[in-house]
């Protein structure tokens, strides 16, 4: 809601400015799905890696933190 409100803010302000970011929103979302992909495997990968890295103090049954 707050981004439809922004956009006819900036419609009212600058309607060619509003029109051109109309149209090149999906294209900015289109070019960032690669960017998601990226991130999401890197966060997986820092979490595997972590796992590793604590598994010997859970199997010793360490505490585990919330």
């Amino acid at each position: 809601m707050v981004k439809l409100l922004l956009w006819l803010l900036l419609l009212v302000v600058c309607w060619p400015l509003a029109l051109l970011a109309l149209i090149a929103y999906p294209f900015l979302w289109l070019l960032s799905i690669p960017f998601r992909i990226v991130g999401a495997v890197l966060e997986g990968l820092v979490e595997l890696v972590k796992a590793l890295f604590f598994l010997p103090a859970r199997l010793l049954g360490g505490r585990v933190r919330a």
